[in-house]
């Protein structure tokens, strides 16, 4: 069964633009891993730091091996001092139809 999630941030003031780049990198890596179905970034049409990253992978295994990843780890240590809280906040999903 395929494993996605969201992924939502929120830049701090003056860091949207370096939070947009660090994501279109994060983008270009996660799309080449061979477990990935789906990596899209989106931003709020309405507030340009608020960030949407939906995901889905091949399956449990696929994901594990994405979190071990070294390109989402310097991400994630990049974004420490650029986005609310430190971190992203991940939200996981199961299918309904």
């Amino acid at each position: 069964m395929q494993k996605s999630l969201y992924a939502t941030m929120r830049a701090l003031p003056g860091q949207a633009e370096h939070l947009a780049g660090l994501l279109r990198d994060l983008a270009r890596d996660v799309r080449a891993e061979p477990g990935c179905v789906r990596f899209v970034v989106y931003r709020l049409e309405s507030d340009p730091a608020f960030f949407h990253v939906e995901e889905t992978y091949r399956d449990a295994a696929a994901f594990e091996a994405h979190i071990g990843m070294a390109h989402g780890r310097r991400f994630n240590d990049a974004i420490k001092t650029l986005v609310e809280g430190g971190a992203s906040t991940v939200t996981f999903l199961d299918p309904v139809a």
